[in-house]
């Protein structure tokens, strides 16, 4: 009996697994497919040198260097050019808050000035 859940164990586990890992697969249809150029032209508006651009798992798989000088690896979808997946590999100046997504408009609270009562 602890053979037969053992064995389900593991075969529900590769099935997990599998499916996670199929997930950054790209599944857009290739007459959908935007040149590799306009993604190129997208990241160096922002800054970004492209090294290489390549097709991997059908996502358009791009690596180079950010504008800060940090190495990046990215996976987007080739229809949208919507970014699945980024690696960063961070210098000595390289920070994650750099790639949080913030919105110009919306205001944010200065921090208040810590102020000691007086006597201390």
């Amino acid at each position: 009996m602890k053979s037969i859940s053992l064995t389900s164990a593991v075969l529900s586990s590769l099935v997990f697994s599998s499916a996670v890992m199929a997930s950054d697969d790209c599944s857009d249809p290739v007459a959908d497919w935007q040149p590799p150029e306009t993604l190129r032209q997208q990241l160096e508006q922002h800054g970004w040198e492209v090294q290489r651009i390549k097709v991997d798992d059908g996502c358009y798989e791009v690596r180079g260097i950010d504008k800060i000088g940090n190495a990046f690896n990215a996976k987007y979808a080739p229809a949208s050019l919507r970014i699945r997946k980024l690696e960063i590999t961070f210098g000595q100046d390289g920070d994650a808050a750099d790639y949080l997504d913030r919105n110009p408009d919306q205001k944010t609270e200065e921090p208040s000035a810590v102020t000691k009562p007086s006597g201390e």
